[in-house]
């Protein structure tokens, strides 16, 4: 890894003070340039120099790491978010596909967060947009997830996914426009994430957007026939829990 240079804006003394001794220890080609505890701190260092690769706290005194970006619209910076451990914080970076260190964090997390967010390119508007609607409105459907390809990240809106299907470690996503994108995560992963948004999985191998269902069918060992025509298998123990919800939402 080349020589890299670092800024750290974190509002809280002795987690800066750590954050710094980790990198500083881990990392001998990340060089800190500078640290900030504020958005207008940050705001006079980054307008001085850019880093490589920022290190930006979420929740500062005077704002928010957002306030930050819509300073600086055009930063090159790789950023790695820092924010305290939270299920609808992690929840938002996983829509928006974005790296990030749950405080407190593991020196692997940090390792995995630091290398990752070095090899990636720079997050544009819209994910960081997701990503900012996500953590503002955490028990609101978001519109749009991030998906990550094996050479870029797909931005698509939550309501056009018709079904999801497992490929080994990774997932294929059919849109309702016929197109197709391979996805570098599992099934286990998107299930979890999108099962409070009416996306269900009904087999071992596919997950499903409810309100892309037509009709249940009950011969060949039932299956779903979805408004597009395609048929998806249901696994016999999940049959119950399919026909119950079924029948709620045709009440």
């Amino acid at each position: 890894m080349a020589k890299l240079t670092a800024i750290i804006v974190e509002d809280l003394t002795d987690a800066l003070q750590l954050l710094k001794h980790d990198i500083t220890s881990r990392f001998p080609d990340i060089e800190i340039i500078d640290t900030a505890q504020s958005v207008v701190e940050a705001a006079k260092v980054l307008r001085k120099k850019q880093p490589d690769v920022l290190f930006l706290d979420i929740m500062l005194g005077d704002g928010t790491g957002f306030d930050i970006l819509e300073i600086f619209p055009d930063l090159k910076s790789k950023i790695i978010f820092v924010t305290a451990s939270d299920e609808y914080a992690i929840k938002a970076f996983k829509f928006a596909a974005i790296d990030y260190v749950l405080k407190p964090y593991s020196h692997e997390d940090l390792d995995q967060a630091i290398t990752r967010a070095v090899s990636q390119i720079q997050p544009n508007r819209e994910r960081l947009s997701i990503l900012k609607d996500t953590l503002i409105a955490p028990n609101k459907k978001p519109d749009k997830i991030s998906l990550h390809t094996l050479d870029k990240i797909i931005i698509v809106n939550l309501d056009t996914i018709v079904r999801c299907e497992s490929d080994s470690n990774n997932t294929l996503f059919y849109l309702d426009n016929g197109k197709k994108i391979f996805v570098t995560k599992t099934l286990k992963y998107f299930a979890d994430l999108l099962k409070p948004y009416e996306f269900l999985r009904i087999h071992q191998s596919h997950l499903i957007n409810l309100q892309c269902i037509a009709e249940f069918i009950k011969s060949d060992g039932g299956y779903l026939l979805l408004k597009n025509g395609e048929n998806v298998p249901v696994s016999v123990r999940k049959r119950a829990e399919v026909l119950d919800i079924l029948d709620k939402m045709h009440r």
